[in-house]
This record gives C-alpha cells, sequence and structure tokens, in this order.
C-alpha cells in the first residue's frame, strides 16, 4: 500500500511547474515554490514568476503569449513546443520526464478559466502512470493514485474521491463510506477522523485534501 504525505517545507519536490492560472498565494504553497531546486514555467507563467522575485530554470510551450522583451531576454530558458495536440501543462511534465525529472508539484494550475482547470486536474490521472505528480492550490492538494492508498491527515480534513475508472472502492477512517462513484460530485465533501485514512480500489482515482478545516 502506497503512503501520502501531506506537504509541508520539509519535503518539498525537487521540481515545480508553475502553470499560467492563478498565481499561488497560500503560504504553504509560495514556501514550496521558493524552495524548488527547479521551477518550470508554462509560457506567460514565467513572467508572473520573475515578478514574484524567482525566475525559472525553464519555460516550456509555443512563446506566444510571452512578451517580446521578455524573450529576448530570456531566450536561453525558452523551449518551444509549437504542436497543438497537448495543452502547456502536459508539454511541461513531457520536459521534465525527458530530463529524469520525476517528483513533480504542479502549482498555478487553477483559476481563471474553469474548462483549463478541469482539464489540467483530469490530466493527472495519465501523469501519475509516467512521473510522481502532486497539483497544490490555495485550498487544497490533489493526488493522483492507482490501487489501495494511506494518506497523511488531520481530524476533521475535508476529503474527496474522485474516480477516474475504478469498479472496487472502500474507505477507512472517513467520516463517510465510499462506493464505485459514478459522477465526481458523489465523492466530494468526505472528512477524515484521524491522522491517516486508507482507501483500497483496483484502479484510479484523485483524492483531494483540504489545506485547513472547514
Amino acid at each position: 500500500m502506497n503512503y501520502y504525505p501531506l506537504l509541508s517545507g520539509d519535503n518539498c519536490p525537487e521540481t515545480v511547474i508553475l502553470a499560467d492560472g492563478n498565481f499561488p498565494r497560500h503560504p504553504l504553497a509560495r514556501v514550496l515554490l521558493d524552495a524548488a531546486k527547479t521551477v518550470v514555467c508554462c509560457d506567460r507563467a514565467a513572467v508572473a514568476l520573475v515578478r514574484h522575485g524567482r525566475e525559472p530554470q525553464a519555460i516550456v510551450g509555443d512563446g506566444d503569449s510571452l512578451p517580446e522583451a521578455f524573450c529576448r531576454k530570456y531566450a536561453p530558458l525558452i523551449f518551444r513546443e509549437t504542436e497543438q495536440e497537448t495543452n502547456d501543462l502536459t508539454k511541461a511534465v513531457r520536459f521534465c520526464l525527458g530530463r529524469g525529472w520525476e517528483d513533480i508539484l504542479i502549482l498555478g494550475a487553477t483559476g481563471k478559466r474553469e474548462d483549463h482547470t478541469l482539464g489540467n486536474i483530469s490530466l493527472l490521472a495519465d501523469y501519475m502512470r509516467q512521473v510522481r505528480v502532486r497539483m497544490l492550490t490555495d485550498y487544497g492538494l490533489f493526488t493522483p493514485v492507482e490501487g489501495d492508498a494511506e494518506f497523511e491527515s488531520f481530524p476533521g480534513q475535508q476529503v474527496s474521491v474522485f474516480n477516474m475508472g475504478c469498479t472496487r472502492l472502500k474507505g477507512e477512517n472517513l467520516v463517510y463510506p465510499l462506493s464505485v462513484f459514478t459522477n465526481w460530485w458523489q465523492g466530494t465533501l468526505n472528512e477524515a477522523t484521524g491522522t491517516t485514512f486508507k482507501i483500497y480500489t483496483d484502479g484510479r482515482l484523485l483524492v483531494y485534501r483540504s489545506s485547513v478545516l472547514s
């Protein structure tokens, strides 16, 4: 059974991918962004990162949304991918995978547009088969899992479970029982009862843990 701890400043992933959604505001997200050894930006997210006071190690995308002066200044860091079959977040994950960076935290992937938010969250189920990946927002942590898993938590932590293809689903140390949900809303609004909870499943899930008590 795989174990998934909560994120903290003491266990920062080596690589952060900063997407071009809302720039992180939560203190933990800011700490992890600043502490990461490598930050890979999805196109225009690099502008926001520089404004924040840090320069990226790489900028991945088609480059069309970057200001011309910015492109000239950071030309050595820009890795252009012009194909349109995938979004910039997927291109950034692929870039990291090609360099052996397999412990990835995604920041800034929500906000601005709801369709992009849903797309980015759903893609975690694909990325997990290539890299160890999590997505942190200003409100909580999305973790894709496959098979039985144990999660670090705290009493009262809000938990949501999204079925991505499993046919068996059971929980432990959660307020409400789990079943094989057929729609995403059915697995929301659960709650941890202790410092860990377990999920038993035969397929892929997305598990959301809130950052604070409700």
